[in-house]
């Protein structure tokens, strides 16, 4: 059994299924307000925890993440568990996101989802840029959006602008923003807050505009 939070309508027209980053919970604060944002907007939101976080929970050893393929089998099954009805959109936080990216082009061909929405992915590991994580974005064939910050330690704007990415992902930049998408209210002022609102802006802008 899948550990699930599901918020919104579930006979809403989009849901989104959003799993969390390596080292924070569904329940993050981070992942609480991105789900608010959509939820407000009319978008289901159903989070769900991989085995390894949902055992931590459990009072389990803090152990890390598994490996990919792992991980890409728990969210193919949360996905089969959880049956969303309408439009489906799979994505998550910089890990989350990145095994959606993975599995995304096989479950697109098979029409059960329509698109992969990424926040803060991790385009390498902190600190080691020439570690990419970029080869399967190359040719990916499933609409994607991935919403980074500009000072994003696994992938600034000046970084990422050298990659080869499919056409079919498009990158939304977020100015000043970390690995969470929080700017430096000194720098920009404005508040993280005020950005991850204007991050559900833009994701619910584009999931709608999926279906046209």
């Amino acid at each position: 059994m899948v550990d699930f939070i599901i918020d919104g309508d579930r006979s809403a027209n989009w849901t989104f299924v959003f799993a969390h980053g390596s080292g924070a919970a569904m329940d993050s604060v981070f992942m609480q307000e991105i789900t608010d944002g959509l939820v407000a907007q009319g978008i289901c939101v159903a989070r769900f925890e991989f085995a390894y976080m949902a055992g931590r929970r459990r009072g389990g050893s803090k152990r890390p993440p598994p490996k990919m393929p792992v991980l890409e089998d728990e969210f193919r099954d949360a996905l089969a568990e959880l049956q969303p009805t309408g439009g489906v959109i799979i994505g998550g936080k910089s890990m989350g996101g990145r095994v959606a990216s993975l599995i995304g082009g096989d479950l697109y061909a098979s029409g059960a989802i329509h698109g992969v929405v990424c926040l803060g992915y991790p385009f390498h590991p902190q600190g080691k840029p020439e570690k990419l994580r970029t080869a399967h974005l190359e040719d990916l064939d499933v609409p994607t959006l991935i919403c980074q910050g500009t000072r994003d330690p696994f992938g600034t704007s000046q970084e990422v602008s050298g990659y080869a990415l499919s056409e079919k992902i498009e990158v939304a930049w977020f100015e000043d923003g970390d690995h969470d998408l929080k700017p430096r209210k000194r720098v920009t002022g404005m508040s993280h807050e005020a950005q991850l609102g204007a991050v559900c802006d833009r994701v619910t802008g584009w999931i709608k505009g999926v279906a046209e």
